[in-house]
């Protein structure tokens, strides 16, 4: 028998865990993977998919049964994996990152209630147009939070 305490921890060999960075994924239809690949859907799998929010990780979508789908294998760019300002954060109503991050609070509230009457009106198609398969707005609102937290750390850095 080898001693392998020192050795490299695996990721978790589990169906809902990546298999490149081992963090939990969120289940995502298999329609949101159809719409959101550039690859042909032949290689697809009826299993259930995974999307991996993992920043440094190059997996998108995971299942048990087939290869996992990566960055470059996307139509779109993935909010949760890019740090420009130019990558959407709200898919549906085309908002980027940089737009909502340079924006003032009269802005911001104007783009936060824009999304919510689109979405009352039926308007959002998140389940397709988001890579993560789900509503945006959660996305924007953190975005929102943590610009307005930046500003006042440096606000109070300033002082």
């Amino acid at each position: 028998m080898t001693d392998t305490c020192c050795a490299p921890k695996s990721p978790p060999a589990t169906a809902d865990h990546c298999p490149d960075c081992g963090q939990r994924g969120r289940s995502v239809a298999l329609l949101t993977v159809q719409a959101q690949v550039s690859i042909s859907l032949a290689v697809l799998t009826a299993s259930p998919y995974h999307f991996c929010a993992t920043r440094g990780c190059p997996v998108v979508y995971f299942t048990a049964t087939a290869s996992p789908i990566t960055r470059d294998q996307i139509r779109e760019r993935v909010f949760q994996k890019e740090t420009t300002s130019d990558v959407l954060v709200c898919y549906c109503f085309r908002y980027q990152v940089g737009v909502v991050q340079e924006s003032d609070v009269t802005q911001r509230a104007a783009i936060l209630a824009d999304i919510i009457a689109g979405t009352q009106h039926g308007q959002c198609a998140c389940t397709i147009r988001n890579p993560q398969g789900s509503c945006c707005l959660g996305n924007v609102r953190r975005l929102l939070r943590e610009h307005e937290q930046h500003g006042q750390i440096e606000t109070e850095e300033a002082l």
